[in-house]
Order: C-alpha cells, then structure tokens, then sequence
C-alpha cells in the first residue's frame, strides 16, 4: 500500500477582467472543495499589469493548499476552475488580460522541471505583485532554488511597480 503524501502548495491567483473579486472568491471556494483544505490566505492586493498593457487593474492573492493531490492532477483541477471560469488560453506566448489565472508558486520544498511545469514558480522573485500577497501568509518560506526567504526576495526584488492592498479578505 503506498503512503498518502500530504503537500503544502503555494498558489498565486489573479484576475483583471470582470468581477474580478468574484473571480478569485469562486476560484478559492473551488480549490477548497476540489483540491485540499486552505490552510492560509492572503488579503487581495491590486497591481497594474506585469509584461503587458491592459486598462484594468489586476487583483492578486496567494493561499496555501494542503492537498493529498499530485502535481498533475492539481494541475488538472486549477484548468478545470479556470475554464469553468471562462479562462480561454491563448496560443503563442506573451500575456493578456484575463478571468482568472492561478499558478503553482511553491509545491514545499520540492523542485520540478518537466514540460507543464516548474516549481518554483520561475518568476517569483520578479514580481511584486506576487510577493506581497505571499509575504503576508509565508514570510519566511525558502525558495528551494535561491534558498533565500520570500521575505528576502522582496526586499531584494526590482520589480517597482505599484502593489496597493485592496481588501483584507475575499
């Protein structure tokens, strides 16, 4: 019989389209029923786009999922809350407005690199928009890559855009 591992996954979530705030609430509601309980959450933070031009503003938060769930089926599950959503991806790279996004920032200490997926995150310490929220709920978890705290990371981060708190909760 093979053991259940339970992981503690950091995730970053955001949305500049729509009820943005709705969005992210549905998107929250929806992890906790499908993939694991939440154990933290952050305020919602609101940031001007990172690496495009858009008129609306981004809201942003992070929550850490404690989940029985292994990468791919999690990954299953937050394409599944996003489609749900209206989440249309599109081909090509670059970055555009939309419904929802939610990325796998930290899977605990672990580091992956497959094809569909890099753990850590590989832009977290190049965004403000994402530090913030996680500062709030995991100062002091370590970036299994840089090895140094998230707390650190912002400090050190170059990223000056504007990161203004919104909401204390959802």
């Amino acid at each position: 019989m093979r053991d259940i591992i339970v992981s503690e996954v950091i995730l970053g979530l955001g949305s500049n389209m729509g009820n943005r705030l709705s969005y992210l609430g549905y998107a929250v509601k929806q992890l906790r029923s499908e993939a694991g309980d939440i154990i933290a959450q952050s305020s919602v933070w609101e940031s001007e786009p990172w690496g495009f031009e858009a008129e609306e503003l981004f809201l942003n938060m992070t929550v850490i999922l404690s989940t029985r769930m292994e990468p791919p089926a999690l990954l299953r599950v937050i394409s599944n809350i996003e489609s749900s959503l209206g989440r249309r991806r599109r081909r090509g790279s670059g970055y555009h407005s939309r419904v929802i996004d939610i990325d796998i920032l930290l899977w605990g200490d672990r580091i992956m690199a497959i094809p569909w997926l890099q753990v850590p995150h590989p832009r977290i310490a190049q965004r403000r928009f994402v530090l913030e929220p996680l500062c709030e709920i995991a100062p002091d978890a370590i970036h299994p890559v840089s090895l140094k705290t998230m707390k650190d990371l912002l400090v050190l981060c170059e990223d000056h855009s504007e990161v203004k708190l919104f909401s204390k909760s959802l």
